[in-house]
Formats: structure tokens, C-alpha cells, sequence
């Protein structure tokens, strides 16, 4: 994400008032020596608007994905919670939104120390000089953020109160994942004076796009919220076996996964915040990681299942992806065919152990996909790296990015089990029996996704 940032770095004088002077007057001619022709000026200008037009269009293939979020939530789980599913990711990106322009941002790129941002970025003036460049970069930041939110309502579905999630929602966008995210990406923009990046960032953490700072993040959160929730009703047996309970609409969810990997062309090659020609190298390994976990998770799901499964095909595409997220940039193409395929088998074997093992109920397998492929992904990068530098090591690389991947677990997953027991015990935290036999579009929203298929409860 460097591509649209740049840090001026004042000098100061420190002889005297002649010497000073002498020194201006040799600057100033070294400034006029080197001022750009106007050809030379015209093309900055036209990389910089290149650069802002490629990372808007980035940005906002990264908020479709909340369509597909929704749609595979949705597609995964039962028709009667359609319409508050569709409300869940419609208000956390709009809560989410209005928590990172009052204090995200400042959280995660403020000037601060190197566990904390600070500020206040309210205002349009309080973002350095206000230029289409800053905002551009607050604009692709803020879809980040919404992804990290969204991501944990997929294993709370079918259960939880509405006003808590637009609680929590808040909470993440506004607190836990800028905090997190200042420690790996605090660098990526100048806050000015006092300035401080992050230390994973110092430590020389690698996560391009955000295979750990956003998926991660988010996977986390929805285990420690799953785990404070509890199953859904029926899950699971008196003696604790796991019952299958089928997505209404295999089709939808599809659709979703579609959507995403579309909208992962903007989440991964958008990082790189620049109009360069690495874009389409970022371009091909994304892709390439995706085609390798959907074959990866179908080959798993027929030798464990006896037939290719759909729904952990379709968790395959989203955890290649999701895996090859924090080394897009710097694998080889070899590399992402190899980590994506083992994330798609990866995802299937963590679907079955939370579900049967752990007894977590997670509907649409987001700590599989998002939590432990992410995990993987952060960690594989550093065996794979596309022409390394000669002082390079594998093994030292997989020490800090151990450190990273768990330090993200303890602060995610922490700060989650805090947040939801709080909620839990303060507001609610999950509907009442009889809102989720009956549905949670009737009883949150009296409303119904699908008229005349609504499941009454009889008196």
C-alpha cells in the first residue's frame, strides 16, 4: 500500500545566521537547477490521478464484496433469517463507516507510538492537507475495515440479537481492528510530527492485504463469538452428534463466493494503492490461489464425504483466496497454486473439527476460512517467495510472522470473548428461543424474505 503515500522530511538549521543564509541560497538554486520541466510535471500528475482512479475502483470492487458476504451468508443458512442477514451486513458497514471516520482512522494511521495511533480525524481539515490523495487512502482503508466486520457475522447467524450486532459492529470497526492493524500497517501513512509505526511493522511483519490484519482479525472474533453465543437450536444431539443444518439456497451462496472472487481483484492487486505494473502479477497469483482451493477443497470433501461437495467447494475458493491474501505481492506463481490448494484442504478439515470436535456452531465456516486459512497463508508466504533477497531466511521470516499470526489470535480473540460477555450480560447478546424457531426476520423486523414460507410457532 505504498504507492500513494510519500513522507517530506523537514530539514533543520543548526549553524549560523550567515551560514544558514549561504545554505538557502545553494538550495534554492538546486531546487530551480531541479525543477521539473512541464512534461516531467505532466506525467507525475497523470501517475498520481492514475493512482487515485485505480485505488477508488479498487476500494469499491472491496465493497461489493459485502454483497457477496451477504449473499453467501445468506445462501449458507436458513430462509427464515434471510432479511436480517441482509440488514446485519447492510448496518455494519454503515456503522462501521461512522466508527472509523470518528476514530478508526486515527486509531490505526495517527500519529502516536508504536501500539497506538491517536488524534482526531473527524473533521475533512484534520487529514494532512485534505488532498484527493489522503482521501482515496481513508476511502480503501474504511471498505478494509467494513470486510473485517462482516466477517463475524457469517458464525453468529441465526441467533443473535440485532441490536448487539450494531454494537459489536462499532466496537470492531471503531477500537479492536485499528488497534491491530496500527501494529502491522501503522507505516503506510504519514501522520506527521510524532509519528510512530507499528512494531510488528518494525519487525518487519509481512501481510500485504490483509491475510492476518483483516481476515484473521475478523476470524477470531467470530470464534470467540460463536463460542460466547452457543449452537443453534438442533445442532447438535442429545449425546452431542452434529446435525447438518442445510443452507436454504445453495445458489445464492454460490453467487456470493462469485462476488467475492471478483472482489478480491480489488482487495489484492488494490493494495498496492498504485497504477504499476505489479498489479497484474498480484493479479494472477490471487487468481490462481482461488482456482487451487476450490480443486484442493472438492478432492478433500469427495475422499472424506464420498462425493464433491458444493458448500466446501465454494469454502475452498474463499480460503485459497483468503491464504494467499498476505504474500500476493511476493510469491511465485508455483507458490500460490501450492498455498492455495493446501488452504482448500486445510478449510474442509478445520470445518469438520470445529463443528464435530470443538462443537462450535459455525454456519458458514467463517473461522475456517478467515481465521485458520488466514493464519496458514501469513505463515506459507515465507517459503515461497518469488526471487528472494540472498540474505534472506525462510526460517527467520516464520518467527516474526508467528509472532504477528499470534498476537492476532490472542488480541482478536480476546478482546472478542470481553466484548460479547459484555454484551452478553448488559444488553443481550442472543434472541429469545422462540425468535429463533420462528425466524429472526419475523421477530427482529417483521418482515419476511420469502412471503408465505414463514415457520410459525403454534400456541
Amino acid at each position: 500500500m505504498l504507492g500513494l503515500l510519500t513522507v517530506a522530511f523537514p530539514v533543520a538549521g543548526w549553524c549560523g545566521d550567515e551560514a544558514a543564509a549561504a545554505v538557502d541560497t545553494v538550495a534554492a538554486a538546486a531546487t530551480e537547477e531541479a525543477a521539473p520541466t512541464p512534461l516531467e510535471a505532466a506525467k507525475t500528475e497523470l501517475q498520481n490521478n492514475i493512482n487515485i482512479v485505480f485505488t477508488c475502483v479498487a476500494a469499491f470492487l472491496v465493497f461489493f464484496m459485502q454483497a457477496g458476504f451477504a449473499a453467501v451468508e445468506a445462501g449458507f443458512t436458513r430462509a427464515k433469517n434471510a432479511c436480517n442477514i441482509i440488514m446485519k451486513n447492510v448496518m455494519d458497514f454503515s456503522i462501521g463507516t461512522i466508527a472509523w471516520w470518528v476514530i478508526g482512522f486515527a486509531i490505526m494511521f495517527g500519529a502516536g507510538n508504536s501500539y497506538f495511533g491517536g488524534g482526531s480525524h473527524i473533521a475533512a481539515s484534520d487529514y494532512a492537507d485534505g488532498s484527493s490523495l489522503n482521501w482515496t487512502f481513508w476511502i480503501f482503508q474504511c471498505v478494509f475495515a467494513g470486510t473485517a466486520a462482516t466477517i463475524v457475522s457469517g458464525a453468529m447467524a441465526g441467533r443473535t440479537k440485532f441490536t448487539s450486532y450494531l454494537a459489536y459492529s462499532a466496537v470492531i470497526c471503531g477500537f479492536i481492528y485499528p488497534i491491530s492493524g496500527h501494529w502491522s500497517w501503522g507505516g503506510l501513512f504519514s501522520a506527521g510530527e510524532g509519528f510512530s509505526a507499528g512494531w510488528l511493522w518494525d519487525a518487519g511483519f509481512l501481510d500485504f492485504a490483509g491475510s492476518t490484519v483483516v481476515h484473521s482479525c475478523g476470524g477470531w472474533l467470530a470464534l470467540a463469538g460463536a463460542i460466547t453465543l452457543g449452537p443453534r437450536i438442533g445442532k447438535y444431539g442429545p449425546n452431542g452428534e452434529s446435525k447438518a443444518i442445510p443452507g436454504h439456497n445453495i445458489p445464492l451462496a454460490s453467487l456470493g463466493v462469485f462476488i467475492l472472487w471478483f472482489g478480491w481483484f480489488g482487495f489484492n492487486p488494490g493494495s498496492q494503492t498504485a497504477g504499476v505494473v505489479e498489479i497484474g502479477y498480484i493479479a494472477m497469483t490471487t487468481n490462481l490461489a482461488a482456482a487451487a482451493g476450490a480443486i484442493g477443497a472438492m478432492i478433500m470433501a469427495w475422499i472424506k464425504f464420498g462425493k464433491p461437495d458444493t458448500s466446501m467447494t465454494l469454502n475452498g475458493v474463499l480460503a485459497g483466496l483468503v491464504a494467499i491474501t498476505a504474500g500476493c505481492n511476493c510469491v511465485s506463481p508455483t507458490g500460490a497454486v501450492i498455498i492455495g490448494f493446501a488452504a482448500g484442504i486445510l478449510v474442509v478439515l478445520a470445518v469438520e473439527f470445529i463443528d464435530k470436535v470443538l462443537k462450535i456452531d459455525d454456519p458458514v465456516g467463517a473461522v475456517s476460512v478467515h481465521g485458520v486459512c488466514g493464519a496458514f497463508g501469513t505463515l506459507a508466504l515465507c517459503f515461497f517467495q518469488n526471487a528472494p533477497a540472498e540474505d534472506y531466511s525462510a526460517m527467520s521470516q516464520l518467527m516474526v510472522q508467528l509472532q504477528g499470526a499470534g498476537t492476532m489470535f490472542i488480541w482478536a480473540f480476546g478482546c472478542g470473548m470481553i466484548l460479547f460477555n459484555l454484551i452478553k450480560y448488559t444488553i443481550g447478546l442472543r434472541c429469545s428461543r422462540d425468535e429463533e424457531i420462528r425466524g429472526l426476520d419475523i421477530g427482529e423486523h417483521g418482515n419476511e424474505a420469502y412471503a408465505g414460507f414463514q415457520i410459525f410457532i403454534s400456541q
